[in-house]
């Protein structure tokens, strides 16, 4: 007796905080409708529930999101469902965020004024078990990963605290980057301290002024 046919499509799960980003995800994915069935998530958290309560293949995630950062989650997708391909959509287009994307386990990196048809591009490659980056990132990445740029001091940073600084950079408060990032304003402090004594700079307004240097402001916090 003959198995029954299925039209099962993959599930394709967008993580993003912004509704109309995840809006206009799906419209751009459209030509990949008849391969891909797409669910939604706008935090971490709720993209985990998402995995776990049916098969997925991939997800598109975004970085910078309230609460559970986007590379946290990356690292608690491959964890936890290491099949499951990653690839990024960001406003970020400085080479370490990819490079940190990357480090926690991503399958791709694109950003977010891509064309869609590249974006379209990205998810059939890395859905067939490659890699893919946007080609504006590719090779200051690849200088980064070989030695040939010199590392900016900003690459010393944790995850964490290099979030901390790009919010500060973006005029964000310490009370709204707490809120932002579901912490205490007494970590938040802390962990500004320490981006100072890393970066050897002596106040808020030394970390404006190198951030916007290092270009840190071409995305604005919580869109990332």
């Amino acid at each position: 007796m003959k198995a029954p046919v299925t039209n099962a499509r993959v599930g394709l799960l967008l993580v993003d905080d912004h509704t109309i980003v995840r809006e206009g995800l799906k419209r751009v994915l459209e030509p990949l409708a008849n391969e891909w069935e797409t669910a939604e998530a706008s935090t971490g958290f709720q993209a985990l529930e998402c995995l776990r309560s049916r098969p997925f293949g991939m997800a598109v995630v975004d970085l910078s999101m309230p609460g559970m950062t986007g590379l946290e989650l990356i690292r608690r997708i491959k964890t936890e469902f290491p099949s499951v391909m990653v690839l990024v959509l960001s406003m970020h287009a400085e080479e370490q965020y990819a490079l940190r994307a990357f480090k926690a386990g991503a399958n791709g990196y694109v950003t977010k004024d891509t064309a869609a048809t590249e974006l379209v591009a990205a998810v059939r490659k890395v859905a067939a078990g490659g890699v893919y980056v946007t080609a504006s990132l590719a090779e200051r990445v690849v200088q980064q990963l070989s030695g040939m740029a010199q590392h900016p001091r900003h690459a010393e940073l944790s995850n964490r605290e290099l979030e901390v600084l790009q919010r500060i950079v973006a005029g964000q408060r310490l009370t709204d980057i707490a809120e932002a990032l579901n912490l205490s304003v007494k970590t938040v402090s802390t962990h500004k301290t320490r981006i100072q004594d890393k970066l050897q700079l002596p106040n808020t307004a030394g970390l404006i002024r190198y951030g916007l240097e290092q270009k840190l402001d071409k995305a604005s916090a919580g869109s990332g």
